[in-house]
Parts: structure tokens; C-alpha cells; sequence
């Protein structure tokens, strides 16, 4: 009997330790507003490859214009052609002061707004390889003053539309919801990335630092929405020159280095004069080098199996569809990305 109850207690704590799932849904983001910009061969045939299903792609953004009110900014030029059959689901970014200091009468013109403008974009010729939208994303950083607001305006899309409405949600809010609120929709997509300021803190990884990451998660209490997952594959150079901030560069950061002398983790001089995407690299700048190593996602994805209940079906979404950014990582690796959560 005692055998039995210290088998039975063991694989009650085996359990407790590791939620995966039993099935997931591949996707990407696609996060480009240059316009003219069309899929390259490599970047199809990747997502043939790798099976994706899936791809949330920003549509367009939302700001306060001091003249105009709230206007959409950005929109995107993603084309599509030759991969059919993926799920297409159309993401609207909406910065956070939009919600501020406005009116319900406000908020119903902002959701009929959005709502068209998705449906004719969504109609576009340039998307008519993929499945015709079943869901829309919203995504916005919001906070305790706006989240009444942002709320309404996500009931409102859900009732203009039809459609499944599902919304990024980033880690302070996932571990602090009785603070920040749950949001009123059919799902969440909790971004596992962006935790740090990058300019306050020069001696972390922004993108993602595994202790500050196992911080946020360490919660008892499970998020009282389905979660799916979106991992970071993106790099990025923060460029200091005459030690003040000066842009922040995305590009592949093996090709950089080459002109790159390290100083301290993370921290490089550059050695000679170059040109990185049309940006005037001086020797003698610092730049910051943040990078996500395989290693660093896979110690993620054991984290978040530790700690979240997974659904028996997620979305793991990678961000984001760009060939230079993913060229850092091999096909295996990009597929491990999403097999390890089942394993």
C-alpha cells in the first residue's frame, strides 16, 4: 500500500512539473510595413518546409494624431502567392494612448473603423492564396488606466465581426491579472519576449533573459483564457555613438560582426566604417548585440511547459517571417521550436 501511494504521489509531481501538448499549430508573424515588399523563394519555401499553418499578419497600426483622432498608420504590403492554404489572421497593433482620455462614442467609431478596414484588406488580391480570415488579433500594451477602454473596444470588434477575436498579452499582465484584467476575448497569445528596457538596462538581454523570464511565470494561479505562445527568432544592434542611443538596427548579426570587436557581454566596438541597412556605422561606436541562441529558446519552452497548463491544441507563433533574421537558425532547429512542446 505504501508503494502505491509513493507511485501515485510521484506521478502526481511528475505531472505537476511538465503541461505539454498534444497537438500545435504552427504559425508565424509577420511584423513588415515596407512597402512594395513581396515573400522571398526561401521564405515560401521555409514555411512549405516547416508546415506552418498560419500567419498573423499586422494589417496595419493604430495612433493618436492631435489633428485626426485615432488614424490607421502603416499598412502593410505582404504579398502572398504561391503558398496556399495557410490561415490567415489579420493583426491591427493599437498603441496604448489611443485608449486614453476617450469616449464610448469614440471607441464605437474606432471598432467600425478597424473592422473595415480589415474586411477590405482582408479581401485583397495579394491574400487570396490564403484561407479566408475565421480570426482577428489585437494588439496593444495596455495599462490599468486604459484597460476599461481597450475593453469595450475588443467587445465591440467581437460583436462587428463575427469572428474569434484573440489579443497579445504580454507577461506583466499574465501574471498580474487581477491588476491588469483579463481581456474580453476568445484567446490570448502570451509573447514571451521584450521583457526588459533596453535602454535602462545595458548589461541584460531585452529580448529575452531565462531569470527574468522564470520571474513572470512563477505564478499559482492559472490565466482563465486559452494560451498560445509566440517566441522570438529576431535580433537586433542598439548603435551608441559618442555613448547616446542612436538607432536600432535588425539584420543578421553574424554578417555584423565581422567589423565588431567585443568589449564585454553584449557589447561591441565597431572597428571600421560600414554600411548597414542604409545606417552609417563609424568606427569607434558601441553597439549592443542581442541575440537569441537555440539553446536560450529551448530552456524557454521547458519553462513555460513547467509552468503554464497548456491547452491539448496551441498556436506557438514565431516572430518573425523575415529570411535575414531567420537565417541564424537551421530548418531543425526552427522545427524544435515547435516539436518541444510536445515532447
Amino acid at each position: 500500500m505504501k508503494k502505491l501511494l509513493l507511485l501515485l504521489f510521484s506521478t502526481v509531481i511528475l505531472l505537476s512539473c511538465s503541461h505539454k501538448a498534444e497537438n500545435v499549430e504552427r504559425a508565424f508573424y509577420y511584423w513588415k510595413s515596407n512597402e512594395g515588399w513581396q515573400e522571398s523563394e526561401s521564405e515560401q519555401e521555409l514555411l512549405t518546409e516547416l508546415e506552418v499553418q498560419k500567419l498573423y499578419v499586422k494589417f496595419f497600426e493604430v495612433e493618436k494624431n492631435a489633428v485626426m483622432g485615432n488614424v490607421p498608420v502603416a499598412k502593410t504590403s505582404y504579398s502572398m502567392y504561391d503558398v496556399e492554404n495557410l490561415d490567415l489572421v489579420p493583426t491591427v497593433y493599437l498603441r496604448n494612448e489611443v485608449f486614453k482620455n476617450c469616449t464610448r462614442g469614440s471607441l464605437d467609431t474606432l471598432a467600425d473603423n478597424v473592422n473595415f478596414l480589415i474586411d477590405k484588406y482582408a479581401s485583397d488580391y495579394r491574400f487570396s492564396s490564403l484561407k479566408k480570415p475565421k480570426e482577428y488579433q489585437m494588439d496593444c500594451d495596455w495599462t490599468p488606466t486604459t484597460k476599461d477602454n481597450y475593453f469595450y473596444f475588443l467587445e465591440k470588434i467581437k460583436a462587428l465581426s463575427g469572428k474569434k477575436i484573440s489579443c497579445t498579452l504580454r507577461l506583466y499582465p499574465y501574471k498580474y491579472p487581477d491588476k491588469m484584467g483579463v481581456p474580453p476575448v476568445n484567446k490570448a497569445m502570451l509573447m514571451c519576449y521584450n521583457l526588459i528596457n533596453p535602454l535602462k538596462d545595458h548589461n541584460r538581454n531585452s529580448i529575452l533573459d531565462i531569470d527574468e523570464f522564470s520571474a513572470y511565470l512563477d505564478t499559482d494561479d492559472a490565466y482563465p483564457l486559452h494560451l498560445d505562445i509566440a517566441l522570438p527568432v529576431y535580433s537586433w544592434l542598439q548603435v551608441y555613438q559618442n555613448n547616446q542611443f542612436t538607432k536600432v538596427l535588425y539584420t543578421n548579426t553574424k554578417a555584423v560582426k565581422s567589423v565588431l570587436s567585443p568589449e564585454k557581454p553584449l557589447w561591441y566596438n565597431v572597428t571600421r566604417d560600414t554600411v548597414i541597412n542604409n545606417f552609417y556605422l563609424r568606427k569607434g561606436n558601441k553597439v549592443k548585440v542581442e541575440e537569441i541562441s537555440t539553446e536560450t529558446l529551448k530552456k524557454a519552452i521547458k519553462k513555460i511547459k513547467r509552468h503554464i497548463a497548456l491547452d491539448r491544441t496551441i498556436t506557438v507563433s514565431l516572430f518573425h517571417l523575415d529570411e535575414q533574421q531567420l537565417s541564424t537558425y537551421s530548418h531543425e532547429e526552427l522545427q524544435d521550436f515547435y516539436t518541444g512542446f510536445t515532447n
